[in-house]
């Protein structure tokens, strides 16, 4: 792999960048700066840094407490205990309460993958995008990380943001990194089949879109990186025109991005969906890797499954 900067760097260095000119900027971790790859702003701002230890429930309450008196918060934690130790703060302090709380889940996924399921976080999608008012934004690379991090810290409204632990191989460039809030990138258009996926799935998806392309199927490819709201508009405009609907995600099989796809498709332009999902059980013990690999996570995978879709 080329590329050694993992998500969560790219949103430190996007801070830090910001946080030298807007002193609203504050940065929060339950004891986990070093996860979160935050120890070079706790060091470089030290006065717009909270570390709570590992009191997620306290994490959020004081991140909206911040909010209300006019900071700009960005509350890291491990995703699988921020989506649920402090789900209630998350709904009632920051979504019904309205306040401008960027609440960051890190190792999402199965980023933990030798932990188990304690520190999996393979409901957080269906969680986080149940609840009113609040954003699901899963960015794609280092480059859609940089991009999303600039436009959430314009607006005044709460999200979850999740991030993986490793690196993933670029998909975009810094020169070259097409981004509009709230709506999908077309990477790639076919007519044979729609690919859509959100977060680390993105890579091994678009690579599969390679492979298909061998043996002559063309698929239409979108980065969902914005799960909720989702865009429904252009997500119809190419499953009308393809033959089958895939979505690939890092998550349970209910209530995530292929949930929420085969709602959309089945009401507007009903097609055969399937989603590409982790199982609706404890997920294997391995690396990330080990654990796309046996549930045919990867590009091999992906263009193995959709090649029987379409015989």
């Amino acid at each position: 792999m080329s590329n050694k900067v993992p998500n969560r760097q790219a949103i430190c260095e996007t801070l830090m960048e910001h946080a030298k000119f807007d002193r609203d900027i504050v940065a929060l971790c339950s004891d986990s700066r070093g996860s979160a790859s935050m120890t070079p702003f706790f060091e470089a701002f030290p006065n717009q840094s909270v570390e709570v230890g590992i009191a997620e429930q306290n994490l959020v309450g004081i991140a909206a407490g911040l909010a209300s008196c006019g900071k700009k918060p960005f509350a890291f934690s491990p995703a699988s205990f921020l989506s649920t130790r402090s789900y209630e703060q998350c709904k009632v302090d920051v979504a019904y309460s309205n306040t401008n709380v960027k609440l960051i889940g890190i190792s999402g996924g199965v980023s933990y993958g030798a932990l188990g399921m304690s520190h999996h976080s393979a409901q957080d999608i269906a969680a986080m995008s149940a609840i009113p008012n609040m954003r699901v934004y899963l960015p794609s690379d280092r480059h859609q990380t940089k991009k999303l991090m600039e436009a959430l810290l314009q607006d005044q409204k709460g999200a979850y943001i999740r991030v993986g632990r490793n690196p993933v191989e670029d998909i975009y460039t810094e020169e070259s990194c097409p981004f509009e809030m709230d709506r999908a990138t077309v990477l790639r258009e076919g007519t044979d089949a729609l690919l859509a996926a959100c977060g680390e799935m993105v890579r091994p998806a678009l690579d599969a879109s390679e492979l298909l392309a061998g043996v002559g199927i063309d698929c239409t490819i979108l980065d969902m990186y914005c799960v909720k709201p989702l865009d429904t508009g252009t997500l119809l405009k190419y499953a009308e025109s393809a033959k089958i609907v895939v979505t690939v995600e890092e998550h349970a099989p209910t209530g995530g991005l292929g949930s929420m796809v085969a709602q959309a498709v089945g009401e507007h332009c009903p097609r055969f969906v399937k989603n590409l999902s982790l199982p609706d059980a404890p997920v294997v013990i391995g690396t990330s890797r080990e654990v796309f690999d046996y549930y045919g996570l990867t590009s091999v995978g992906i263009a193995k499954s959709i090649r029987e879709m379409l015989k």
